[in-house]
């Protein structure tokens, strides 16, 4: 298909469709251990710093595994390798209805994370090739998506809990919906039409100061986010709050993100000047963090909210604003995916750095000043977005695509 055309009428709800069902599947393995953690705890005997690997080492393997994704990808297809990416977190999910100690629990969650890793380096790449007239809107549907399958995790986890599931079949549920976005995927990808990137793209890419840029202001705020995730619920049960509760908590902040994440891309659609956004985005994260470190107890409902819309909507528009960066959407996929790698291992770091200063401190505020200081970081970096740069930002030669990269 030409990138200059948006697909037809039908095939584009279709798009639209397995848009939503893939992202609601990329982030509930993440965010439902948190809500019970205590359950988890009292069952396999792990302590803080195995608990952090639950969410540490999937984030890695997305990072590692979006350097590989653009390599796979260029040698299996688009399609067969996110049709093979959803079988192993369905499988990565399922699994944990099996795990009575913690080295399982680890062996599922290095599953999620590489089936997750090849769907999140290629997502975008599709997004900007289908749907090019409309990039910041199905992006930030993407996004929402995937926020408010993060948000669906977490709560739904300990409701099971509750009503007697038992911790490992509420977790071992999630490989339902990945199974159902299988057969989505399965259907509707048979006829699409997209270029393979070049396998020496990777590295040209590398070569460029502004994809380190983009990997690092991408791998410091999506700290924050790993961190809330691994250890908001925990936070507040010290505080005295039910496992029920704080699960609501993590659910709160993954509604804002959804929002967040779809509204403000709409907002930045029609300039393609998106710092002042992201400067919006950096704001809310600040006073969100700030109010989790030293006013916990005042108002816990906005500090959430606040943290959550800015992580969604910075998500999203840093997505947005990479694609921004190269026309191709083969070449922009790629530097998503790069941007997505080394940021998710730069991220994955988050809750264990959270837990060292725990461990420290003996609170978890630490943890959130922390991520105060990562803020202020990334504000430098977002000043460098400026889109007439682009073009000299990513001068490099490109060669033109092949026939045998056609189709997947």
């Amino acid at each position: 298909m030409s990138q200059n055309t948006q697909p037809k009428s039908g095939r584009r709800w279709m798009l639209v469709a397995l848009v939503v069902l893939v992202a609601l599947n990329l982030r509930p393995f993440l965010t439902a251990p948190g809500p019970v953690l205590m359950e988890i705890v009292a069952d396999t005997g792990m302590g803080y710093a195995s608990l952090a690997l639950l969410t540490l080492l999937p984030m890695m393997l997305m990072g590692i595994g979006a350097f590989v994704s653009p390599v796979l990808q260029a040698m299996i297809g688009t399609r067969r390798g996110i049709l093979w990416a959803l079988l192993l977190l369905a499988a990565g999910c399922g699994l944990r209805l099996g795990a009575t100690d913690a080295s399982l629990l680890m062996i599922t969650a290095a599953l999620c994370g590489a089936g997750v890793a090849f769907i999140q380096a290629v997502f975008p790449g599709i997004i900007k090739a289908e749907f090019p007239n409309d990039i910041p809107l199905v992006t930030g549907l993407y996004s929402a998506m995937l926020m408010g399958g993060g948000g669906l995790g977490a709560r739904l986890t300990p409701l099971l809990v509750n009503q007697g599931a038992g911790w490992r079949a509420a977790l071992a549920l999630l490989a339902a919906p990945a199974l159902v976005a299988f057969a989505a995927a399965f259907f509707i990808l048979s006829d699409t039409r997209s270029r393979r990137p070049a396998r020496s793209l990777t590295g040209r890419l590398l070569g460029r100061p502004r994809t380190w840029t983009l990997i690092l202001a991408f791998g410091l705020v999506n700290a924050g986010y790993s961190s809330i995730v691994a250890w908001l619920a925990p936070y507040y049960q010290a505080l005295g709050w039910s496992s029920s509760d704080g699960g609501s908590l993590v659910a709160l902040m993954a509604v804002c993100q959804a929002v967040a994440a779809l509204g403000l891309p709409i907002l930045a659609r029609r300039n393609i000047d998106r710092r002042s956004f992201l400067f919006l985005t950096l704001l809310m994260q600040a006073t969100g963090f700030a109010g989790l470190a030293f006013l916990p107890q005042v108002a816990p409902i906005v500090w959430v909210g606040l943290c959550g819309a800015g992580l969604g909507s910075s998500f999203a528009l840093a997505i947005v604003t990479a694609l921004d960066h190269l026309p191709r959407p083969e070449e922009a996929g790629v530097l998503v995916a790069l941007m997505q790698g080394g940021g998710f291992l730069i991220a994955s770091l988050g809750p264990f750095a959270t837990a060292f200063l725990h461990g420290i401190s003996g609170s978890f505020a630490a943890g959130w000043m922390m991520h105060l200081i990562c803020i202020a970081g990334v504000l430098f970096l977002y000043l460098r977005f400026d889109p007439a740069h682009y073009p000299r930002a990513m001068q490099m030669s490109f060669e033109p695509p092949s026939p045998e990269r056609q189709g997947i």
